[in-house]
């Protein structure tokens, strides 16, 4: 990673990762695939609860009430840090989390501290065509590059959108919220990266 690129990333700017154009980008989303917030048991296999404090979620709570002085109640299995790093990708977070994955999410499940991020334009903004808010700026992030992209919202009209206007290989893997990252998403992306 270039310096201008790492000065970028500490500001929050967008870019694209360079070191390796030859492998496609992992795409990874937090509250769903790493946090299976919606999960209906208080103690997952493998996974340990956190109470963080991310900024986006904070600033829609009330001052003072107890969800705020308390912080989220996040899911995290510290598995996935190195399942993911040995899969043949260039990982970036496409979280609302944004760089706060890189400071709160990161060293709980052991993936380096300084992963590229999309600095979303408008978090939740509501699209013209029903797409996905995130959709269209993770395109436009992506830049031309191959891609798997790992969301529990990610919906057909999403597909649809991707394989029309993305002129690389995607891999769009929607992952159930109560579940989280299973065995065979990972097996489905690595055979995706090494089938091209």
């Amino acid at each position: 990673m270039t310096v201008r690129n790492l000065t970028a990333l500490r500001r929050g700017y967008p870019f694209r990762m360079t070191t390796a154009p030859d492998r496609p980008l992992l795409l990874l989303d937090v509250d769903g695939p790493l946090n299976p917030y919606a999960a209906r048991l208080p103690h997952l296999r493998g996974y340990r609860t956190h109470r963080l404090r991310p900024s986006n979620w904070l600033s829609r709570q009330a001052p003072g009430s107890r969800p705020h002085r308390r912080g989220l109640r996040v899911f995290l299995n510290p598995t996935h840090g190195p399942l993911l790093r040995s899969l043949p990708y260039d990982l970036a977070w496409a979280t609302t989390w944004m760089n706060e994955a890189n400071e709160m999410i990161a060293p709980v499940i052991g993936l380096p501290p300084d992963l590229p991020f999309i600095a979303w334009p408008e978090l939740f903004a509501t699209d013209p065509d029903g797409l996905y808010w995130k959709t269209r700026p993770l395109l436009a992030w992506a830049a031309g590059r191959p891609f798997a992209w790992v969301d529990d919202m990610i919906t057909d009209l999403d597909e649809a959108y991707v394989r029309a206007h993305h002129d690389a290989r995607a891999l769009l893997v929607r992952v159930h919220p109560r579940r989280g990252l299973r065995d065979a998403d990972f097996t489905r992306l690595t055979h995706w990266a090494t089938s091209a």
